[in-house]
């Protein structure tokens, strides 16, 4: 059973889970991680999920302020072992959910060309690809995104 987690960067779990996504990330990118990397520290990150599957961590994910109106979405990670169960699906859910009860009408994100599972969820879930921003402006490798969040204040 699936169970998500609100927490910060000081959670143990969190911390563990993105580890194994700056491993797997390494990976993937080759000699582009350290650039990369220097803009994905997890030291102040306020708002971050953990999904538990059966009490185990699987997937995780944060939000940051970008600015007045937007969330940034960073960390999202899902072990490789638990991928295709629609569990990044509802993390980043989750994470769209707290960012507009945190008074926030839109979210961006930043993803890589190498990171495809990860293209492939946003699109499916309603994020628009945008120019590049920030410090991905013009690295090709580099692909951002944004979402307009539409839910209701019950």
């Amino acid at each position: 059973m699936l169970h998500l987690k609100r927490t910060d960067s000081n959670d143990q779990d969190f911390r563990l889970l993105v580890k194994a996504l700056d491993a797997d990330l390494a990976l993937r990118d080759g000699d582009d991680h350290d650039f990369y990397k220097q803009f994905n520290t997890i030291d102040v990150i306020k708002y971050a999920v953990v999904a538990y599957e059966d009490g185990v961590p699987v997937g995780c994910g944060a939000i940051k302020m970008f600015d007045s109106n937007t969330m940034e979405i960073k960390r999202m990670f899902v072990i490789p072992e638990f991928r295709g169960k629609g569990i990044a699906g509802k993390i980043l859910n989750a994470l769209e959910h707290w960012a507009s009860e945190l008074g926030c009408n839109q979210v961006v994100l930043e993803t890589g060309i190498n990171q495809q599972e990860a293209l492939a969820l946003y699109k499916k879930s309603g994020f628009e690809r945008i120019s590049n921003y920030g410090q991905y402006i013009r690295v090709e490798n580099s692909f951002c995104f944004r979402k307009t969040l539409n839910f209701s204040k019950a």
